[in-house]
């Protein structure tokens, strides 16, 4: 098939880089003639080889088993490079080839079905053969490119991103050889700072091979797509050049002084930047492309991809013009894994609940108040406005300080951008929105109550509670349309009156430590007012942790029901099976009862718990028996979670009396209003989580509303499946009810949110042009550590040295007693495994973020905001933690462990 004939539209048929190909030629875009060797003729070919055998045993392999995965591979390869290829498919590939040229000099490339995507690049996966001259020569390139589907790499790939082995195929492509006086890549936008106006081009002489491989330091330079200007070159030193032998095949050739000059000069540039734009226009994505120049100076587009890596930018309805400053969210919450498209529509209708509270114009609730973003389904909010404003630049990233440091010093970079300049910085704005807030939910009243009489505002916090959980209750005999009407009416009008309500109290008991300070003058030197928040009271996700904790126990005196737990650690096969033993109740009686006690009162919680479509502890305990299984290895009674934080209540404690005690040296009114105000930081501090614990209680509500309707939407044929409707939004729910099919919505959806799963990177802060602040800011400043210790922020005091755990998802994770937890973020969902950890390193979260408060708790040394932590550190290293200097020092390699 000629390329001319190859598109998107024939991609199971040519492959995704002949498809591309194709749509280049489409756009009138200049790309080497040649012809396309479809799938159809590598089937033929490998029909009675003995493959499905080894797809079998493809698809039931484990990702992680790279040996048995690179057999399996060497196997296919060996049975596809024996297939015969049928005379039919040797003729037209004959023919073809001599509608180029008599022997003419060609680039034989792979095409895989699954290459090349706007989902997935597998660049470099498969082989390239170039110069090969004839047609003897381009029949051998053909099958060692169908050889090259199955390298290990390829495979490897695959098993990772869940793709059939049974669903892959390949066609070639043949083109007519450039003979490049220069080549490289292009980039249209910059996947470095992930900017989109950018243009970034490596260029060195010869064929592109030595720049596509790494064989050589290319010319480097960045474009301004906006203005043409060339922002940055960078001449590479270009010591190897790879040109095109005579008869076939390619030669490395020695440039020892090519690093003195650029080998493309500005015209040539911007000549390539222009065929990039059209490029990307035309594809409607950023593009990675492969280039080449002849001798003759024409530029030849010689392959295109989509750029995978770049972060997607924020969709928002109505987004003003200029560039925007966009936070993440859901980031700030510890939550790196992507949102359900039922947990996003439940926050835009909880943000404009919000918005309409403080008085702002929410024109259409469902679509969520005008700061509000997703990007990657993840919740971003527009902060350009805090940006723009003195009142707002002075107050945001101090909150930022205490919950997400980095994002914080990610804002404080954006101070001296012109672009988001102060033009405000009258009070009056923020005010006439907050204080309606404050007055109707009586903060002032909440403030002077816990001043003078703590205890009665601890039981006012109780009673709101109470009032809390019986407003979440359905009526008995309730219609699905009557259930989603429940739905939205907690998320948009329920849910919010938490923070107001509960909120000053924590923070009241802040500002008193922060006034105990003061009071106590040089009397407080660094670090002595941390212990003060050791063993909190009132403090839901310990008290949770800790009953979880006293369950075991129990376990543990019951031979019997300890039995069950033997040889058990929550990555073990056992766990499932004790889960479904749960559900029947086969459990010994300590255990059963015990556990259902647990999820009575805590079942409503769950790892990403925001997300509406995550399912709780009380769905699946599998969970929370791991951690049990867990616990029960902790040997050492003076380990005991319930002991140390007994014993850090205590010193708490007695810190206060100390600190009030250096006080009373300068008066004694002095240390009375030392102790009072510690004391009340105690009794409030704790409160710190009971807001989120509020908010999950009513998302478990509303998720056990959406399941009942979803089980009347999946029995009327509407949806598949109950959990479906989490990949609806509410409104297409209400849709549904009325009578409206959603299979092929949620089939979309659930694919997107599968490779939204796979993604590792998400950016702190993002520009609306797509650029990422953190990158520009570790490009320029550097990190500012000593070699070999990461920096992070101090919050918790103490230094542990043991094996790292690194633990990207806690759902089945085993860490060992004493073992120092490496985690992307945490919430309340993570901190059972707290309880036997030695320590603990974040790359998100601040000193008050959940992890940090929690560890403090157990006096466990703990640095948060450590940038990369998860991939710097490998599990069974031995590293140093200094929760009071915020570093961590990690050994030369992992352990034995």
């Amino acid at each position: 098939m000629a390329l001319e004939l190859t598109g998107a539209e024939r991609l199971a048929e040519v492959g995704g880089k002949a498809a591309n190909l194709g749509e280049l030629l489409r756009a009138g875009l200049p790309v080497p003639a040649g012809f396309c060797l479809t799938t159809q003729a590598y089937r033929r070919a490998t029909e009675g080889a003995g493959l499905d055998a080894v797809h079998t045993s493809l698809a039931a392999a484990s990702p992680e088993d790279l040996p048995g995965l690179a057999a399996l591979a060497a196997a296919a390869r060996r049975l596809v490079l024996a297939a015969d290829v049928p005379a039919d498919v040797v003729q037209a590939v004959s023919e073809a080839y001599a509608v180029l040229g008599p022997d003419v000099p060609v680039a034989v490339r792979s095409s895989a079905t699954a290459e090349d995507l706007p989902f997935a690049s597998f660049a470099g996966q498969q082989d390239t053969f170039l110069n090969v001259v004839g047609i003897e020569a381009v029949l051998a390139a053909v099958r060692e490119c169908w050889a090259s589907l199955w390298t290990d790499r390829a495979v490897s790939y695959r098993a990772s991103h869940g793709i059939s082995p049974a669903a892959v195929s390949l066609a070639v492509v043949v083109q007519r050889m450039v003979d490049a006086a220069t080549a490289g890549v292009l980039f249209t936008a910059n996947p470095v700072t992930g900017r989109r106006h950018e243009a970034v081009i490596d260029a060195s002489p010869g064929l592109g091979e030595a720049v596509v491989s790494g064989a050589v330091n290319p010319d480097h330079f960045v474009i301004d797509s906006a203005t043409r200007r060339i922002l940055e070159r960078r001449i590479g030193s270009k010591a190897v050049a790879i040109r095109p032998l005579p008869g076939g095949g390619t030669k490395r050739i020695i440039q020892p002084d090519a690093g003195t000059r650029p080998c493309i000069d500005d015209s040539g540039l911007l000549a390539l930047e222009l065929l990039g734009r059209r490029a990307e226009v035309h594809f409607g994505a950023p593009q990675d492309l492969e280039w080449a120049i002849d001798d003759g100076g024409a530029a030849w587009l010689t392959q295109s991809r989509p750029i995978t890596t770049l972060y997607p930018l924020p969709e928002r309805q109505h987004a003003p013009g200029g560039t925007r400053v966009y936070l993440c969210f859901s980031l700030a919450q510890g939550l790196t894994r992507p949102l359900t498209p039922m947990g996003l529509a439940g926050f835009r209708l909880i943000a404009s609940s919000v918005a309409r509270a403080a008085h702002f114009e929410v024109p259409v609730p469902h679509d969520g108040p005008s700061p509000y973003a997703a990007a990657g389904q993840r919740l971003f909010f527009d902060l350009t406005p805090v940006l723009r404003n003195g009142v707002g630049r002075a107050l945001v990233p101090r909150v930022f300080d205490v919950m997400e440091a980095r994002s914080a010093a990610v804002l404080r970079s954006l101070f001296d951008d012109p672009r988001f300049s102060v033009t405000s910085r009258s009070p009056w704005r923020l005010l006439r929105h907050v204080v309606p807030v404050a007055a109707r939910a009586m903060v002032p009243e909440s403030l002077l109550r816990a001043l003078v009489r703590p205890e009665a505002a601890l039981r006012r916090a109780e009673r709101f509670g109470e009032r809390f959980r019986a407003a979440l209750v359905v009526p008995a005999g309730s219609t699905a349309v009557q259930r989603l009407d429940h739905v939205e009416r907690i998320l948009g009008r329920e849910l919010f009156p938490v923070v107001p309500n509960i909120l000053p109290l924590p923070a009241l008991g802040f500002a008193l430590l922060a006034a105990a300070g003061r009071l106590l003058g040089t009397s407080a030197g660094p670090g002595t007012l941390q212990p003060v928040l050791r063993g909190l009271p009132h403090n839901v996700t310990t008290e949770m942790d800790l009953a979880l904790w006293q369950l075991a126990e129990t376990i543990r005196a019951d031979d019997g029901a300890a039995a069950v737990f033997e040889g058990t650690g929550p990555d073990a096969e056992a766990v499932p099976e004790l889960a479904r033993r749960y559900r029947a109740r086969e459990l010994p009686a300590v255990v059963q009862s015990g556990l259902a006690g647990f999820l009575g009162r805590y079942g409503h919680r769950a790892v990403a718990e925001i997300d509406l479509g995550v399912p709780r502890w009380s769905e699946e305990p599998a969970h929370i028996l791991g951690v049990l299984a867990n616990y029960l290895r902790l040997e050492d009674p003076g380990l005991a979670p319930d002991r140390q934080f007994s014993k850090a209540a205590g010193d708490a404690e007695a810190q206060v009396q100390r600190l009030a005690a250096a006080a009373g040296q300068r008066g004694r009114l002095r240390a009375a209003l030392v102790r009072a105000a510690l004391k009340r930081t105690r009794m409030f501090a704790g409160l710190r989580e009971l807001p989120k614990y509020h908010i999950v209680e009513a998302l478990a509500a509303v998720r056990a509303q959406l399941q009942a309707i979803g089980t009347e939407l999946a029995a009327a044929g509407r949806i598949a499946d109950a959990d479906d409707i989490f990949f609806l939004d509410l409104v297409e729910a209400r849709e549904a009810l009325a009578g409206r099919t959603l299979h092929a919505v949620v089939e979309v959806r659930r694919e997107d949110y599968a490779r939204e799963l796979g993604r590792r990177h998400i950016p702190r802060v993002l520009l609306s042009d797509g650029t990422e602040p953190e990158a520009l800011r570790s490009r320029t400043s550097g990190t500012g550590a000593d070699a070999g210790v990461l920096n992070g922020t101090p919050a918790s005091a103490g230094t542990v040295t043991a094996a790292a755990r690194v633990i990207l998802d806690p759902q089945g994770a085993r860490l060992e007693p004493g073992e120092i937890l490496v985690a992307p973020s945490t919430d309340p969902g993570w901190t059972p495994l707290f309880l036997t950890a030695g320590g603990l390193v974040m790359e998100m979260g601040g000193p008050n973020s959940h992890g940090a408060v929690v560890a403090r708790e157990y006096g466990i040394p703990a640095v948060v905001g450590v940038p990369d932590a998860t991939t710097l550190i490998a599990t069974g290293q031995r590293i140093t933690v200094d929760g009071g200097e915020g570093s961590v020092v990690p050994e030369s390699g992992p352990t034995d462990a």
